[in-house]
């Protein structure tokens, strides 16, 4: 990548730096232009497959990125605000350089020293450790570093690229993920009866805010897991003290049987329907993405539930493409005015995965 030759304070907002699953780079550049287009800002998408990151160059970026918001984006796993590319950096001495970008910035509320989460990124992490160790107290020495992070001030960003190559960035922590490299750090417990498990428990804490989570997870709840064999969704569904109606031909683990919230339904997940409308309704099944965001849409429509989380498997081209017919889709079919929120988690794989609520 060129340098950016102009590092003063007024360069501020070359572009966006957004970090991404490995091998989603096309889509993460397709879903950036579109959406900028869509706000009325100009500019274009520089990456390469595998690198892990896009770079959307933009001569408005901060004023785009308070626009399309880091919960809004679905390939996007972080995203910055860069404040100048740093491509030819001394390893004897990498600090001076990065002090002189940020001139009369004013301080920052925390430092995050990053790398893609890639096969060439991955063995920076060691540098990137060392580095923010070091950054730290020249930060603070120079006036730019609180002595403590502090949530209401910005967060500066360096994210190494190589070990001569890197962003210097900021973000809102009101409007970017709250996982260093965009990745929560869940555990798999021993009793989750599969993996998929973590994808469930990704989903409520990307998709939801805390807030939401709190009013739209109650104890006594009623919900769905369609396609619920062997009982990963459904387990986190009752750690959550829903009581859950589990559909599926096949078995669930006895254990999530034995919580004594769970009904299991020996039936089709795609076509079965409830008797009664139900708070949740949530869905991992293997199916054409198509077919899957339209019995979603008919969920809402016919009224059965009011909140889902379902995961719709992308095909292996023209996967940006096929995003938005499919939440186009959805919407158009649903009948009702919902608010969507759709994210490829860490946690997912060739899916995004959708939460669709009347929330507003």
């Amino acid at each position: 990548m060129a340098p950016v030759t102009d590092t003063s304070p007024a360069a501020a907002g070359v572009g966006l730096l957004c970090l991404c699953r490995q091998g989603f780079e096309p889509e993460l550049a397709g879903e950036l232009t579109t959406r900028a287009g869509e706000f009325g800002f100009a500019g274009y998408a520089r990456t390469q497959r595998n690198d892990g990151y896009v770079l959307f160059m933009c001569d408005e970026a901060a004023a785009l990125s308070r626009m399309l918001s880091w919960r809004e984006l679905i390939f996007a796993r972080q995203k910055l605000v860069v404040l100048a590319e740093l491509p030819q950096l001394d390893p004897a001495d990498r600090i001076t350089p990065m002090l002189a970008v940020l001139g009369d910035a004013p301080r920052f509320g925390d430092l995050w020293v990053e790398h893609p989460d890639s096969d060439a990124g991955k063995p920076l992490s060691g540098l990137s450790r060392a580095f923010g160790n070091a950054l730290r107290p020249a930060l603070r020495k120079a006036g730019k570093l609180t002595d403590k992070p502090n949530e209401k001030l910005p967060r500066l960003h360096v994210v190494f690229v190589d070990g001569t190559h890197a962003f210097v960035c900021v973000a809102s922590p009101t409007d970017s993920a709250p996982w260093a490299l965009g990745i929560p750090r869940l555990k798999l417990l021993p009793d989750a009866p599969s993996r998929s498990a973590l994808k469930l428990e990704e989903a409520l804490l990307t998709l939801l805010t805390a807030e939401e989570r709190e009013a739209l997870m109650k104890p006594g709840m009623r919900a769905a897991d369609l396609g619920a064999a062997p009982g990963g969704w459904t387990w986190v569904l009752t750690r959550q003290h829903l009581k859950v109606l589990s559909i599926d031909n096949g078995p669930l683990r006895q254990h999530v049987l034995d919580t004594g919230l769970v009904e299991h339904l020996r039936a089709d997940g795609f076509h079965w329907s409830p008797e009664q409308s139900l708070d949740w309704m949530v869905c991992d099944m293997v199916e054409q993405p198509r077919r899957v965001a339209e019995r979603m849409a008919t969920w809402f429509r016919e009224g059965w539930c009011k909140h889902a989380i379902f995961n719709l498997k992308l095909p292996m081209k023209k996967r940006w493409d096929e995003t938005r017919l499919c939440l186009e889709l959805f919407e158009e079919q649903a009948g009702k005015s919902l608010t969507v929120r759709a994210k490829q988690l860490y946690h997912d794989r060739e899916e995004i995965t959708v939460l669709a609520s009347p929330l507003r």
